[in-house]
């Protein structure tokens, strides 16, 4: 199942601007379902390359761009760069 949400929801004092986004990666995680990677994410690296087959990717990355010439996934989709 895919479902996505656009808009904005107020936040208590105190509560980051990404409060509930996180909140909904902590859930979508807990279900063992994956967040789509199109909107900010804020998962750390660790929990990150846990998710979206970190190894595979290694593998892929190592055969396809060898010198690093291109940012990885996790520099594209978490850090915004």
């Amino acid at each position: 199942m895919n479902f996505g949400f656009w808009g904005l929801v107020d936040t208590r004092p105190g509560q980051g601007g990404a409060h509930h986004n996180r909140r909904v990666e902590e859930e979508v995680t807990r279900l063992g379902g994956h967040k789509s990677l199109y909107s900010d994410s804020f998962y750390s690296e660790e929990d990150f390359w846990a998710l979206y087959n970190g190894t595979d990717y290694e593998d892929l990355k190592e055969a396809y761009d060898p010198r690093g010439r291109l940012l990885d996934l996790y520099a594209k989709c978490v850090r915004n760069r």
